[in-house]
């Protein structure tokens, strides 16, 4: 009994020492585990709790005792809950020992007054998802004081001068320097060319292409313009005798005019040369002219100088042409006849290089403008709007004047000044303005003016109309066709209309251009509002505009002075 007693108690105790074996090694375990699953930690913090209405703060989260290996996706977008997201600051990096540590930082801000919460967002390491804290953020109100702050009256519309825009001159620079490369083109290529042409001058060395060659050179110098036609006479007789020489084998150098036609007249009958007469007489008519200037002071007119030029020309071509040859020399002057029309290729390729590149250049610089610039800068600035880009493009709608009238139209209309009229108003106007787009003579323009009145008064709309055609006469208005009538639209806005066709001068095609206009007045206590559409008659697109401006009409009601 005493023996299975002890024995238990030894069990009980091996046991427990067992468990206790166990349960330490246990803990060790789950320590171990614990210290490798909690090594990397997500912190957040926000720099402030209370801001201002559009003020920003900082939301900052770390990530912390990160391997180089570790993949870590802090959150993105727009927006945190109900707060915005003004900037996502670069990810900074932080190396301690063997581990790192990644700072993400977001600007965030409220535009609303109230009490918002920044809330858990989550961050991903290794595809395993951890939540930050969550902040409650104050947006306070910004306390305006209008009892203590002094407030002063709406300062008058001041005109500021546009600043000078020197823009065009750098397009001219740019022309130039386009124009400057193709003409040193031009210049490149025609002395290749002539270098060219030297190495092969032996090939085309015969009497015919020597004497037209000299006779080309003859011309470029411009004796006779210059007053020195002794000269020019003289060179010219000499390149005509040379040619004779050698082609036809005539003492030609040696002998007078009057010999030199008894023996060409010879060489041709018994050469066979077929020359007719009239042609050999023309000959001596031009040596005798330059026999009288070269030996007695004699001086042919411009026009008799350059029309015994043609005779020599005709006379060496037809004398070359007529005189018969051997298979050698129908080969010479096949070779001739590929040179000239080598020297016209060359001519086309001189011309049409430069060009070409001058062309291609412009319209590389028309690209960039519109693609740099936009289509709209470069219709405002060179090209102009037709109708059917103003009816497809985007529109603007805007309030002009005070009383407002509000409309839509394809450009914003510009003030118009006149300093002369706004300083001399009649004494029941508080205010006048005009705005406008486009001229008479566009394919569409409009003008708006609006009144407003110190008192009640309503303006007499059939006067105002009636004022208003009279006006556009001064503007170069003529032939107008009017028709009058009450206007009212679907929304109930009523007034005045005139509608009809004028003429006006086109300064650019000095052409009058048939132009279509519609007028229309409206009237209210204190205030008026005029509104001018013209538009070119046969252009059915800027009609489709004016329709659409029309039905964007709206009136501000008028508060006048009482």
């Amino acid at each position: 009994m005493n023996l299975n007693k002890n024995f238990n108690i030894i069990n009980l105790l091996k046991t427990n020492l067992l468990y206790r074996f166990e349960s330490r090694y246990l803990i060790i375990f789950f320590f171990l585990i614990s210290s490798v699953s909690f090594s990397q930690s997500i912190t957040s913090s926000v720099d402030s709790t209370q801001i201002k209405i559009g003020s920003q703060f900082n939301l900052t989260i770390k990530a912390t005792g990160l391997k180089s290996s570790d993949k870590v996706v802090f959150p993105e977008g727009q927006f945190f809950g109900p707060l915005e997201i003004l900037e996502s600051y670069p990810i900074d990096t932080i190396r301690k020992e063997d581990k790192l540590e990644l700072i993400k930082k977001y600007g965030l801000t409220q535009f609303d007054s109230g009490r918002y919460v920044v809330p858990q967002l989550q961050v991903v390491i290794n595809n395993k998802i951890t939540k930050t804290d969550s902040f409650a953020v104050v947006v306070n109100n910004v306390v305006v004081d209008t009892l203590k702050q002094q407030m002063y009256d709406i300062k008058p519309i001041t005109t500021v001068e546009k600043p000078a825009d020197y823009e065009w001159i750098y397009w001219i620079l740019a022309l130039l320097a386009i124009a400057a490369l193709g003409y040193g083109l031009y210049y490149f290529i025609k002395k290749y060319q002539e270098k060219q042409n030297k190495v092969e001058e032996e090939l085309f060395a015969s009497p015919i292409e020597k004497a037209l060659s000299k006779l080309q050179n003859l011309e470029k110098k411009e004796l006779w313009q210059h007053g020195e036609t002794k000269e020019y006479y003289s060179e010219l007789t000499d390149i005509t005798r040379t040619y004779i020489e050698e082609a036809v084998d005539v003492p030609a150098m040696e002998s007078t005019s009057s010999e030199l036609y008894d023996a060409l007249v010879v060489a041709v009958r018994q050469k066979n040369i077929k020359l007719n007469r009239e042609t050999l007489d023309r000959f001596k008519r031009v040596m005798g002219t330059a026999d009288l200037v070269k030996f007695a002071k004699s001086k042919p007119l411009d026009f008799e100088i350059e029309n015994d030029k043609k005779i020599i020309d005709t006379f060496l071509m037809s004398l070359d042409k007529a005189i018969p040859r051997t298979e050698e020399e129908e080969e010479n002057q096949f070779a001739e006849e590929l040179k000239r029309k080598k020297e016209k290729k060359q001519k086309f390729q001189r011309l049409a290089i430069p060009l070409g590149v001058v062309g291609f250049l412009v319209a590389f610089l028309v690209t960039f403008l519109v693609v740099s610039k936009g289509m709209d800068y470069a219709r405002d600035k060179w090209l102009g709007h037709n109708a059917k880009s103003l009816l497809e493009g985007e529109w603007v709608t805007s309030d002009y004047g005070d009383p407002a009238i509000v409309v839509s139209t394809p450009k914003v209309l510009k003030r118009i000044t006149n300093e002369k009229l706004q300083n001399n108003l009649p004494a029941h106007i508080k205010n006048m303005a005009t705005f406008g787009y486009g001229s008479l003579t566009d394919n569409f323009s409009i003008v708006l003016k609006t009144v407003a009145f110190k008192d009640t008064t309503r303006l007499d709309l059939d006067q105002a109309v009636e004022s208003e055609l009279k006006q556009s006469q001064s503007l170069g208005a003529k032939n107008i066709v009017v028709e009058t009538d009450d206007y009212e639209d679907p929304k109930g806005l009523t007034g005045k209309r005139a509608k009809g066709t004028f003429v006006v001068l086109n300064p650019d095609t000095e052409k009058d251009e048939k132009m279509r206009y519609m007028v229309l007045a409206f009237a209210q206590k204190g205030a008026a509002q005029i509104l001018w559409l013209v538009s070119k008659e046969d252009d059915e697109y800027a009609t489709q505009v004016m329709d659409k401006v029309l039905d964007s009409v709206e009136l501000k009601k008028a508060v006048p002075n009482e």
